[in-house]
């Protein structure tokens, strides 16, 4: 399986119409559909298309053809997905109208190439399985914990301070045993 770490995009055009595809990491998902909606307001169609793993380590699924023919964006677009084996990732696919109908086999055509063109375009990364873990550090030890999250390439999920201040971070195995083991005096793990 693979997944991507950036926004990605590109455009399709099929008999004046424009499909302009945007592949996406599955937690940017919903900011980048607010933000496309904002930023294209005279687009037909916002198709989507994600597939993600959930806490239980399941694949979740979902498309939208937003519009279009039932059948005709949406599904098409997922399974260009899953025939790549893409993971936490995302695409969204605005269209605007370019006046000629492409009926559906032309819709499935169209948006199926336009996520295939984008994939191509990607960057895409092995997906390593993730883990979460929740420590407590001292607040003199901000800084250095902070450091060392940046140099073992550990996402800091969530930051709460209390009597002691609270990370919630996430890395891929390998990553998070070697930074337990570098910071373990400064630490304890909830």
């Amino acid at each position: 399986m693979h997944c991507v770490k950036e926004h990605f995009s590109t455009t399709l055009e099929v008999k004046q119409s424009k499909f302009i595809a945007h592949l996406i990491p599955y937690n940017l998902y919903e900011s980048t559909l607010q933000q496309l909606k904002i930023d294209n307001p005279k687009a037909r169609h916002f198709v989507t298309a994600y597939r993600h793993l959930n806490e239980y380590n399941q694949i979740v699924e979902h498309s939208s053809d937003d519009g279009e023919p039932k059948g005709t964006s949406g599904r098409p677009s997922l399974m260009v997905l899953q025939g790549q084996g893409l993971i936490n990732s995302a695409v969204i696919i605005v269209r605007y109208f370019g006046g000629t109908k492409l009926g559906t086999g032309g819709l499935v055509r169209a948006y199926s190439d336009a996520v295939n063109l984008v994939i191509e375009s990607a960057e895409l990364f092995e997906y390593k399985q993730e883990i979460i873990k929740t420590i407590e550090i001292e607040y003199s030890d901000v800084r250095l914990i902070d450091y060392e999250c940046e140099t073992f390439t550990i996402e800091i999920i969530e930051k709460s301070f209390e009597q002691k201040v609270i990370y919630k971070i996430k890395a891929p195995k390998e990553n998070m045993d070697a930074f337990l083991e570098k910071v373990a005096r400064m630490i304890t793990i909830l």
